[in-house]
């Protein structure tokens, strides 16, 4: 039976097993589809309740595929107190082999953000907007690096039995943690996943709920930066022709303007 999920893989139930085929890497500027790495995550953090238990992977006509336990649950719905926890236990696991470095600091989220305006050639008003918008302020790279999932959304955030998952380990990384909490909090990835953004009230209890009041701090210092990033891979995501995507993309430009003063120099 298909089962629905990301947007980049397909992925069948067979009775208490679930199976992923990868498709060929689509080279998107900002999730990472890597096969290896999702294999190696699920070794890992085996035994931590954070993972579904992998059962064996390998290739098919030249696709990557991966078999790992069915858990009986639903995407992420509420309780985002609940999610921050599990990011919070997460970010406390150590490293392990095949991880890159994540991007750090706002230098390096101004220059991911620029690499992605770069590929945004179907709408250059808006890129050209997009540019004269962005963040002031730096904030300097963390020089202790956590390992984080890297696509913390909504539908890769299982509930079950109480408790919640995290599936789709395509792109984990040694990063920032903040990284993870800004998915998280997206309104683009929140629509994207849940059908609605966070309200106030949400994101509070999830910052509240977040165990390192450091993380949270510096997520703040980097929230403007954050979402105009995500604006700009929205914008991206657009040239597809998807009206969720083009919401996605004025919900983070939204965002944007509520969180910073932009620089118009």
């Amino acid at each position: 039976m298909p089962l629905q999920g990301g947007r980049s893989n397909r992925v069948w139930r067979c009775g208490d097993r679930v199976v992923k085929l990868y498709q060929r890497q689509h080279d998107n500027p900002l999730f990472a589809n890597d096969p290896a790495r999702e294999a190696a995550a699920l070794v890992a953090l085996a035994g931590t309740g954070m993972v579904p238990a992998l059962l064996g992977s390998g290739r098919f006509e030249g696709h990557d595929w991966l078999i790992y336990g069915h858990i009986t649950g639903a995407p992420w719905q509420r309780d985002s107190g609940h999610a921050a926890q599990l990011l919070g236990r997460l970010h406390d696991q150590p490293e392990f082999s095949g991880l890159p470095r994540g991007v750090n600091g706002s230098a390096a989220l101004e220059a991911q953000g620029d690499a992605i305006l770069n590929r945004c050639t179907a709408d250059p008003d808006r890129v050209a907007e997009l540019r004269a918008l962005r963040p002031i302020g730096q904030v300097p790279p963390l020089p202790l690096l956590s390992l984080i999932h890297g696509d913390p959304v909504p539908g890769n955030l299982l509930a079950h039995d109480g408790t919640l998952t995290l599936i789709d380990w395509q792109c984990p990384q040694m990063g920032d943690p903040s990284e993870d909490l800004a998915l998280f909090l997206s309104p683009a990835m929140q629509v994207l996943y849940r059908g609605a953004a966070l309200s106030p009230a949400e994101e509070e209890a999830f910052l509240a709920a977040y165990p390192d009041t450091g993380v949270v701090g510096r997520y703040l210092s980097l929230k403007p930066w954050f979402h105009w990033r995500m604006a700009a891979y929205c914008l991206w995501r657009c040239a597809d022709g998807n009206p969720v995507d083009q919401h996605a993309f004025e919900l983070e430009r939204a965002a944007m303007d509520q969180s910073c003063i932009p620089n118009r120099a």
